[in-house]
Formats: C-alpha cells, structure tokens, sequence
C-alpha cells in the first residue's frame, strides 16, 4: 500500500534496544520534523557525515537503472553496486508522493539514528532535480512480499521466523521511542516497510512521513494526518493527535498480518472482511476462537500457548483508546517471552 492521508481515500527496562544514538544531533539538525518547515542540503553536508553522491555515479551503479527491486507512490528502488558492495537505490519520482521536505527527514533521521533493526542509509543524490537515497541491501525484500499473494516457489514464513521478525521490528520500534531524545515517532509502521535480510532479520526503513515526538508535559503533536489505510491509529486519524500510541497501534496491525496471513486492507476480499480490523474483531474478542486467525500456511505448526500470547499482545497493541494500549519497551519484553518457546517438530 501507498502512504496517503490515512482518512482520505482508500489506496489501492533492560538494554534491549542495543545501539545508542548521537540523541542531540536530531534536535540540532531539524528544529520542528514537519512538513513546512525549511530543511537545507547545506544543514546535511556541514554537520553530518552522511556521503553525498553524483546523479552519474549512481546511474552507473545501476547500469543505468535497470534492475528495478520495487516500487511504490515515492518512486522506485533499484539495485546497484557502488564500490564493490551491493545497494539498493531509492529513486524518487518527482511527482510522487515523497516531496522534497520528506526526503530531508529521511536523510536527516538516518544519518542520526543508528540500530540493528533501523536500514542503514549510505548516502543520498541531490542534484538538480534528481533525489535518490542509497541504502545497505536487503536479500529478502520487504515482509509483505513473504506474506502475502505468494508464488508456488516461494515458501510461507515459518512460526519462528515470523517471532523473529516480530521482535527485531519491536526492537527498532523500541528504540525510536526510548533511547531517541527527543523521542520519534515512525508514523508509517506497515509490512511494505519492514525490509529483511539475507537471515530474516528486520529492519524499519522508509522514515519521509517520521516526526519528533512529544516532550516535557506535552502529551502528543498536533500534525496533518499521514499515513497508510488500514495500519493508522483511529484516535490519530480522527484527531491529528500524534504520540507513540499511535505506533504501536500499526505494530499490532502488524502482528495481525504475521499471525493472519491477511493484508491490513484487501480489496480482493468481500465487503465484510476488507479490514483486517473489521474481519478480526470476533476473533480478538473470544478468546476460544484465537487459533481462527491463524494463517492456513502455517499449517498448525505454532506453539499453541505462545500462540495465544501473541494474539492476547496483538489485542493490546490494537486497543481503541491509546492510554490503554502498551509502550514499545512493554511490547518487546513481552515478544522476548514468547519467542523464547519456539516451535519445534516433535520426534517420534
């Protein structure tokens, strides 16, 4: 799915969190994380050590953008080799959704936040018109494309695998919310986004619609509604009220593709069960009829009791008023548990 205006029309307690980060750097560089607000080139270049490259350097790196790896409402992304490593190369269209302001914000949030579980940004392109972005490469794709529409060759993500990815993309979460000073707010949590490696570890990318978060008494920022249809928070879209809540809402829209196998929002599904949301309520709300969410290519092969854990988190994450819903540091000790009972084939 595409980034858009989510209520707009529909698109077609321990260091668990790892890294640390150069926390006064992000306030130093961008004042207000907003739309509207001026961000230089110049600011990029003088206080951060972040590789600008030449249009033709990267033209060459991708003989001349021909490997095409994906694409979406920003533009497409390529493969490349610059100087003897692999890369993918984010290719924005200029009349794509991705304006200027928001491939500053990208720029400026990777060059200052630094985890296991964030994509690592190598350099970027502003010449003329021309805006490309040049990050580490993934084997594996987005998430999306191993849970959903699958091909005969392609094999259904296994249970621990999906804990895996679960925990890792928490992680990263995580780590935006607690150890980010001012903390960020990711704003566009969604499968499309959470790119894996040549292991199936995660990692968020994808950071154009991110925002600082709230600081001091102030309970959240007030800001035009963005995100993607069927992952933002309903608090959020009905009020532009933004905090980390709002997150951890799409984190458990998230977790409910992982265990469902289902598209946040399907068009290709009947009336009634389009939402993920919608379709999965009954379900969420009985706890006697947790194993129907189940993915049918999981083939029943999960631990059932950490099963049922990840539903009762998922349920927590999704809850409709945001004070009652979990913090990301509370969601990672909680996915740390039920990753630590595996599912294993029982020898006969």
């Amino acid at each position: 799915m595409e980034c858009f205006s989510c209520v707009g029309a529909h698109p077609r307690k321990k260091n668990f969190i790892g890294e640390s980060s150069d926390t006064g750097s992000i306030t130093r560089l961008v004042d207000s994380i907003d739309l509207e607000t001026e961000i230089s080139l110049g600011d990029v270049e003088k206080k951060s050590n972040a590789h600008s490259f030449a249009f033709k350097e990267l033209a060459a790196a991708t003989k001349n953008f021909k490997s095409v790896l994906g694409e979406g409402g920003f533009g497409k992304v390529f493969k490349g080799v610059l100087n003897n490593q692999v890369v993918a190369i984010k290719q924005l269209n200029r009349e794509g959704l991705q304006g200027n302001q928001e491939f500053m914000v990208e720029v400026l949030m990777l060059i200052t936040l630094r985890h296991p579980n964030l994509v690592t940004l190598i350099g970027y392109c502003a010449e003329k018109e021309e805006r490309l972005l040049v990050y580490e490469f993934m084997a594996h794709g987005s998430l999306e494309n191993h849970l959903f529409d699958l091909t005969n060759e392609q094999q259904a993500l296994n249970w621990n695998t999906r804990m895996k990815i679960a925990l890792g993309a928490a992680k990263g979460l995580a780590y935006l919310h607690n150890v980010a000073k001012p903390p960020v707010i990711y704003r566009d949590l969604k499968s499309a986004n959470i790119l894996l490696d040549e292991d199936f570890n995660p990692k968020l990318s994808d950071f154009g619609l991110a925002k600082l978060g709230p600081v001091g008494d102030d309970t959240h920022v007030s800001t035009r509604v963005m995100g993607t249809y069927g992952y933002c928070a309903p608090d959020y879209a009905q009020s532009g009220k933004l905090n980390v809540k709002s997150d951890v809402y799409s984190f458990g829209v998230v977790l409910l593709e992982l265990i469902t196998g289902r598209k946040a929002f399907d068009y290709e599904q009947k009336s009634g069960a389009r939402s993920l949301i919608v379709w999965s309520r009954p379900y969420l709300n009985n706890r006697r009829r947790f194993t129907e969410l189940a993915d049918p290519l999981l083939q029943g092969q999960y631990p059932l009791r950490a099963f049922y854990q990840l539903v009762s988190v998922t349920s927590l994450c999704l809850l409709d008023h945001p004070e009652r819903r979990p913090l990301m540091h509370e969601v990672v000790s909680a996915l740390e548990y039920v990753a630590s009972q595996p599912f294993s084939v029982a020898k006969s």
